[in-house]
């Protein structure tokens, strides 16, 4: 059995104790649990207080067997980052700008930029899986989108991890391979109607946004568009061509992060979970969430459990942890 683990954003303090609320005990080799193995869906970097020791926990816990860490697009972005573009010579695959640079300094501060250890740690954030489909779930950071997991085949291994050519080609703008990894680690994006655009929060002009791709009964740019609520108004009350609504199969169980959720952890829908609550913005109503599967078919309301990001203890919604 599985416990699917949110992003964690260097909160490690936060992730042991999550573990030890779902039954994992530390040994020599990292934790580990007797009966299930933990899924980490992305984003075990950036923002907070401790991102070399929430990669250490999680990687002796992968190396030890005990567990799985996909990509998110944070580990997508420290590889790009420190990797030297091919045919641009001074360049990286992620460009050194202000935004750029603002949002991974942290992580470049606790590692040592250019240090043996963030050599290591990126060397290794290269052979991570981009998704994990297995019999009865699936695990992606952001988003299922069938078409681009399919186009991506190509570019992965057998571990569904990129081949060392395909961090070139999934960087380059506006190309179908860079996308398709963009809607798969960040989510849907849907061009504004002609003449459209909003400020962001930030003061930026922007004519896309990105959108609530698990919702399906959103049809309109303002019911689907993942912006503050502040400004939701900004967005046209229109409906949006169906071409660009994504519809999920259903087939399978899908656990995802990444979107910032916020209140009390629960499903989507029966079969839909987002396990991201918000422990990277570092604020007390934030939560480091996951959801322990016991091989359900239908997702249990009261199968998730988290940790507060300002309790001393943790708080779970699971009034037993068995099995």
């Amino acid at each position: 059995m599985f416990d699917l683990i949110g992003d964690i954003h260097g909160y490690a303090e936060r992730l042991e104790t999550l573990l030890l609320s779902l039954g994992y005990h530390k040994t020599a080799e990292g934790y580990a649990h007797p009966t299930r193995r933990a899924i980490f869906l992305g984003d075990v970097i950036d923002r907070g207080p401790e991102q070399v020791k929430a990669y250490r926990i999680v990687r002796a816990m992968v190396e030890a067997g005990n567990a799985d860490l996909i990509m998110g697009n944070h580990e997508y972005n420290a590889v790009a980052y420190a990797t030297p573009h091919p045919t641009r010579p001074g360049e990286y695959l992620r460009a050194h700008s202000d935004s750029n640079l603002r949002q991974h300094r942290t992580f470049l501060d606790q590692v040592g930029e250019g240090s043996a250890l963030h050599e290591e740690i990126i060397d290794w954030f290269r052979s991570l899986p981009i998704y994990i489909d297995a019999p009865d779930f699936r695990a992606i950071h952001a988003c299922w989108h069938a078409d681009h997991v399919t186009f991506m085949q190509p570019f992965l291994d057998a571990n569904n991890a990129l081949l060392p050519h395909a961090w070139y080609q999934t960087t380059e703008k506006n190309t179908p391979a860079y996308n398709a990894l963009e809607t798969l680690l960040k989510g849907t994006e849907i061009e504004l109607p002609a003449g459209v655009t909003y400020l962001d929060q930030d003061g930026n002009e922007r004519c896309k946004t990105r959108t609530r791709w698990w919702d399906e009964e959103a049809k309109t740019y303002r019911q689907a568009g993942l912006i503050a609520q502040a400004i939701a108004d900004r967005l046209p009350d229109k409906e949006i061509p169906a071409a660009n609504l994504l519809t999920y199969d259903q087939a399978k169980l899908i656990f995802f992060g990444h979107y910032w959720m916020s209140g009390t952890p629960q499903r989507l829908s029966e079969r839909m979970a987002c396990l991201d609550y918000s422990i990277g913005k570092g604020t007390r109503k934030g939560k480091l969430c996951a959801y322990r599967w016991n091989g359900e078919a239908t997702l249990r309301e009261d199968g998730f459990v988290w940790v507060e990001h300002a309790a001393p203890v943790h708080i779970l919604k699971s009034e037993s942890l068995e099995p």
